[in-house]
């Protein structure tokens, strides 16, 4: 039923699909299926889309009605099936309207939940997910393995931070390989290695030397960038909205072609039943699609 209503209210199998995250074929049997077991013809499919028959739209009232309270039911027993607070982990330099956008939501459909939020790298988080120290995280690399499910929530265009009159000489876009000659003002590669070595296969694929490894042991503090940067003997990545304080002497430039995105998946044990983190991954998903 909420197939059918998806692919009604979409007006076409392809963009249901989409929403619903699942193939085009897989829904076009899904409703072929619905249609047999009911014995009714529910769509009409042309050229353009498929539109209600008057079975369908019959079918489409009653439809909505049963899933509004399925998810009155759902609601009832959320207080059975969360634990109160949701543990959720944060890295560095999230977009600044994801988490607001999403705790809104989470706190309309589950007032009683309430949220811990911990800075951890995408490692610890992973780590705290499986030792049971976490209820959901969201990482800059999608872990393997059967024991945790992940969606894509965001996906950034990296730019890049370089001192005032540097960006102006440069010019913008500027070039990967116009940051020649200039220090990269990294993070340490333990707390996120598959991050870490797409960006640096990046480099030097334009010919930029990486550096040192900055070492394990060394936390990546988001306001150093600000002075590594103005000197303009350095350069450092960040994302568009970039949640922090800019002055005067450093600026956000775009890179030329886009060669860099960065992902941030939210990651939570496949084994979780609860509601209310389900609520809490389908805002920031949601949050991405909008």
């Amino acid at each position: 039923m909420r197939a059918f209503v998806a692919v009604v209210e979409a007006g076409a199998l392809s963009k249901a699909a989409r929403q619903l995250h699942v193939s085009q074929p897989a829904l076009s049997q899904t409703i072929t299926a619905l249609e047999r077991r009911l014995g009714v013809q529910l769509l009409v499919r042309t050229s353009t889309g498929v539109r209600a028959t008057d079975a369908g739209t019959t079918l489409l009232g009653e439809a909505r009605a049963v899933l509004a309270r399925h998810e009155q039911a759902l609601a009832a027993l959320a207080r059975h099936t969360t634990t109160g607070v949701l543990r959720v982990g944060i890295p560095l330099e999230l977009p600044p309207e994801l988490l607001p956008s999403a705790l809104a939501r989470l706190a309309e459909a589950y007032p009683e939940t309430r949220v811990q939020a911990r800075h951890l790298s995408s490692v610890a988080q992973v780590a705290a997910l499986r030792a049971g120290e976490l209820d959901v995280g969201l990482v800059r690399e999608r872990p393997p393995g059967p024991d945790l499910d992940a969606v894509l929530v965001v996906a950034e265009d990296v730019g890049v931070l370089l001192a005032a009159e540097l960006a102006e000489k440069l010019g913008s876009p500027v070039r990967l390989e116009d940051l020649a000659g200039l220090e990269w003002f990294a993070f340490a590669r333990a707390g996120s290695p598959a991050w870490y070595d797409e960006l640096a296969a990046i480099l030097r694929s334009h010919g930029l030397d990486v550096g040192p490894e900055v070492p394990e042991e060394q936390r990546l503090i988001v306001e150093l960038k600000i002075p590594a940067v103005s000197s303009g003997g350095a350069y450092a990545f960040a994302p568009p909205e970039w949640p922090y304080p800019m002055p005067d002497t450093v600026r956000w430039v775009p890179l030329a072609g886009r060669p860099i995105v960065r992902r941030t998946w939210a990651v939570w044990p496949a084994a979780s039943h609860r509601r209310d983190l389900a609520s809490f991954v389908a805002a920031l998903e949601a949050h991405r699609q909008d």
